[in-house]
């Protein structure tokens, strides 16, 4: 009997394990990177990825919690946030993104949920789609509907509607920076000496709820030692198909 190939599309939308849903990112090109900012988005260039599933929301204060009360995670290393005292411990912030976490403590809750850390490449693909887009939401500029910026605290995941990626996925920038797998390295073609460049910083996307307008742009790119935790950084997961 002949072997069958089954070719039906990957769904567009899974609940995965410990309940996290997801959203396909579909495979092919994109392209990643600019030519007109800072040296470290240079050049642009096309990437190939194949299909996955990226978290539609920023890790959870609540969803974390779940792995440290598995033992698992690590607590953050605080439970406040920039401006309340009680954050990470208050019900009342449940349904916000999990802050003061380390590189390692992100990557560790990922792996619990069968999960990874995306990298750059996924990240931006994820955020940007294949248009080459300057914002999730378009080349249109930052405005208070689209994102949490400029602002003094965290905000509750999924409120800014006007704001999602191509892929349908929320706070892709401002709220929390975001741990990505990658240290932080010149891009193929990038011909800029930057003694940053290497094994020691790993990479941060996306902005945060302090950063101003300009560094929500999709392709720009921070970083962060791995081994520290602050109020604006967070992080989601990936999983392959």
């Amino acid at each position: 009997m002949p072997s069958v190939t089954n070719t039906a599309s990957p769904s567009t939308e899974i609940t995965a394990p410990k309940g996290v849903t997801m959203r396909l990112v579909p495979a092919g090109e994109f392209t990643m990177g600019s030519d007109e900012y800072s040296d470290d988005e240079k050049p642009a260039h096309q990437v190939y990825l194949d299909d996955f599933y990226m978290d539609i929301y920023e890790v959870t204060n609540m969803r974390y919690k779940a792995c440290v009360e598995a033992g698992v995670c690590d607590p953050p290393a605080s439970t406040r946030s920039s401006t309340r005292a009680s954050y990470y411990d208050n019900p009342e912030f449940d349904n916000y993104p999990v802050i003061t976490v380390a590189w390692e403590q992100a990557k560790t809750y990922c792996e619990w949920r069968g999960a990874r850390l995306p990298t750059e490449a996924e990240w931006e693909k994820a955020a940007r789609g294949t248009d080459g887009r300057i914002f999730p939401w378009g080349d249109e500029g930052v405005e208070r509907r689209f994102a949490n910026y400029n602002g003094s605290d965290t905000s509750e995941v999924g409120v800014y509607p006007d704001g999602i990626s191509p892929y349908g996925l929320y706070d892709m920038v401002g709220n929390v920076w975001e741990w990505v797998a990658d240290w932080h390295e010149a891009y193929p073609g990038n011909m800029v000496s930057n003694s940053e460049f290497g094994t020691t910083y790993r990479v941060l996307r996306g902005g945060s709820w302090y950063n101003l307008g300009d560094n929500l742009r999709v392709s720009y790119r921070y970083r962060g030692n791995p081994d520290s935790s602050y109020v604006s950084i967070g992080f989601r997961c990936l999983r392959s198909p």
